[in-house]
């Protein structure tokens, strides 16, 4: 069946309606409530405080497409089918369906509504380990549908096993989804995986990973489904190849044009054309969210990203500035998402302006090459990772001028020396890439509680038109950033902080209730700007002593349920991370 982007998540959407699912929208790509990520990870993410057994608003069936973005096996991207910005269409019941329907619900969509012929699919179940039993459940029911008992595979706890996302926590075995795109005869999933594509994932959330380390099963299960549109889309049009879709064949394109080269000849230009392509989408859409390249958090992520791209262009040989021109193409085609045209101009600009500054850095990388270099007949390894790590040059640069000047480069060292900083990269971050079920913590909880009284301090101190723009807490420290055009002052930062710590000191009473969106605009709700939200949300309110609201906000939790939990406030820090919008981070003492 082919397919467009739209239509399939269109016919998703609808196929999980009919069945007494409520849509939610798609949610920024920026956590709201989570302290443990930069960015949302996976389509359950936004979910986080239901899966933890809060009451959804809008009931125990969900289901939604969400973007994500996700730079954990960046060093992947370049192959057919892996992207660190994607789309994630997932169904979720909180505590109401189990695995036979869930499972039942997944094959009617694949074969009925996606007509993928049933002798395509494959699918495997949990193997059982010393922990939990043999999924011999989810087994059964596949071979009830029809998938023959050959076509049944069982695997171990690092392929179909989900959490927890911490050292504890909520988890469970998974069942998954595969879609033969492989020639000719066909060859088993455990014989030759690379001939299936995995297109979905139902997770079972059934345990809970005590701190002893054993499971105790939960009381309230839930099903947690996954599958990503671009790898779906390219099964459903017959192809192997995820940047061979309409996705992003403009840009292929239009790679192709401004380099002179052809997709799929040259296996190291076609890797090259695929990185730019996905870093450059993600950039667009981290870009939608206000967040300007920088040195830290989600900025940093961003500057890599667009960074890396322009490596990979001069690979190609590209001449002059082409990440405007692409970012554009991108801009044009995802037209369901407004805020990318609306936001049109700042995000071509920064595309535009980091070029700028990385090609200085490519100057003053030359003049260190220089400097290196001279009266040697070999470059180290490390002094080529220190072009590499300082100046952003790829291996391929750095050779291309030792040619030049008849210098032996050490590709062994440098590797090694790649490898270090991944490894050291990858543990600094684990905690920044989790599910966001793991730092739900008592210091997290409080911090969030204290978000509110921070965004109501500010707009009696600064005025009624500041408002949230995102927040990102960690058990650290809280940081909250809100629309103002000017620096603070210090008295200011210190009214503030007085009015937030006089709240704390009152023990005021904190309340969530559920109403539509509707009834919380009209109660006065604080809602972050940019975020979209359901029919239903829950309300959170911090009432005075006298029984008058002092915080009015729409947010999906956790809070603490009085003020007097808090201890005393401290703000750290003021600054600018964007035209128009400071940023305060602070922490609980």
């Amino acid at each position: 069946m082919k397919i467009t982007r739209q239509q399939l998540i269109s016919e998703f959407l609808n196929f999980f309606k009919m069945r007494k699912h409520a849509i939610l929208p798609n949610a920024s790509l920026i956590p709201e409530n989570d302290p443990s990520c930069l960015f949302i990870t996976a389509g359950m993410h936004p979910l986080v405080p239901y899966i933890l057994g809060q009451e959804h608003p809008l009931g125990k069936r969900l289901a939604s497409v969400q973007r994500c973005l996700r730079t954990d096996d960046i060093e992947k991207v370049g192959d057919a089918f892996h992207h660190t910005f994607f789309e994630m269409l997932g169904n979720w019941s909180l505590g109401d369906y189990w695995k036979e329907e869930a499972i039942k619900m997944s094959f009617t969509f694949l074969t009925e509504v996606l007509k993928i012929p049933i002798e395509k699919i494959s699918v495997s179940c949990f193997e059982g380990n010393e922990e939990a039993p043999k999924d011999e459940e989810s087994a059964k029911i596949w071979l009830s549908l029809g998938i023959p008992k050959d076509r049944i595979f069982f695997f171990g706890k690092e392929k179909n096993w989900w959490g927890p996302p911490g050292t504890s926590g909520p988890c469970g075995p998974d069942t998954e989804m595969y879609y033969y795109v492989g020639k000719g005869k066909q060859k088993s999933l455990a014989e030759k995986e690379e001939d299936w594509c995995e297109i979905w994932n139902d997770v079972f959330i059934q345990y809970n990973k005590n701190e002893k380390g054993s499971l105790d099963p939960l009381p309230r299960r839930v099903v947690d489904t996954g599958m990503g549109v671009e790898r779906m889309l390219a099964c459903l049009q017959g192809i192997k190849d995820n940047y061979m879709t309409e996705i992003f064949i403009p840009v292929i394109k239009e790679l192709e044009y401004l380099s002179d080269k052809k997709y799929g000849l040259n296996a190291d230009h076609t890797r090259a054309m695929r990185i730019i392509a996905d870093h450059l989408r993600a950039s667009v859409f981290i870009l939608a969210e206000n967040i300007q390249p920088s040195n830290v958090e989600q900025g940093y992520v961003l500057r890599r990203l667009i960074r890396r791209a322009i490596r990979y262009g001069r690979q190609l040989n590209i001449e002059g500035k082409f990440c405007k021109r692409i970012g554009k193409l991108f801009i044009e085609y995802y037209t369901d998402y407004p805020e990318l045209k609306r936001n049109e101009n700042f995000i071509l600009s920064e595309l535009e302006k980091e070029e700028e500054k990385f090609a200085k850095l490519l100057k003053n990388g030359i003049k260190k090459f220089e400097e290196i270099s001279k009266g040697k007949k070999q470059l180290l390894g490390e002094e080529a990772f220190l072009l590499y790590q300082s100046y952003g040059f790829p291996l391929e640069l750095t050779k291309e001028l030792a040619a030049e000047r008849r210098l032996y480069v050490d590709e062994k060292g440098f590797f090694e020396k790649l490898k270090e900083h991944q490894e050291l990269s990858r543990k600094s971050t684990i905690g920044k890439f989790k599910s966001g079920l793991a730092e739900e913590t008592e210091i997290t909880t409080k911090l969030h509680t204290a978000t509110h009284l921070l965004n109501q301090a500010l707009r009696e101190v600064l005025g009624k038109k500041v408002q949230q723009c995102g927040s990102n807490i960690t058990p650290e420290r809280l940081r909250f950033d809100f629309n103002f055009d000017r620096k603070l002052t210090q008295q200011e930062i210190k009214q503030i902080e007085e009015l937030v710590n006089r709240k704390i000191a009152e023990g005021l009473e904190v309340k969530r209730e559920v109403m539509s969106l509707e009834e919380a605009l009209k109660l006065g709700a604080q809602a972050v700007f940019k975020q979209k939200y359901p029919e239903k949300v829950s309300v959170y309110t911090i009432y005075n002593k006298d029984g008058t609201p002092f915080s009015i906000e729409i947010c999906a939790g956790p809070h603490v349920k009085n003020t007097k939990e808090l201890g005393k406030f401290k703000i750290l820090k003021e600054e600018s991370v964007a035209a128009g919008i400071r940023r305060i981070k602070a922490i609980l003492e």
